[in-house]
């Protein structure tokens, strides 16, 4: 996954900075960062989207 941002002519440098910042936004690099930031083994996975799951039917019936 490449992503290349290139200097526009007549373009600021705090306006290249914000498209930067949003196309890393979009592409959710910082999301998959962070979800890869710990091993979490099978298990532990599979406990953690039981509970959001359980959550999420209980939000959604209120």
């Amino acid at each position: 996954m490449s992503l290349d941002v290139s200097i526009r002519d007549g373009e600021s440098q705090d306006s290249l900075l914000r498209r930067f910042q949003k196309s890393v936004q979009m592409e959710g690099i910082l999301r998959e960062a962070k979800t890869h930031e710990h091993f979490v083994s099978k298990g532990d996975a599979a406990r953690i989207k039981a509970k959001k799951s359980a959550r999420r039917r209980r939000n959604h019936e209120e």
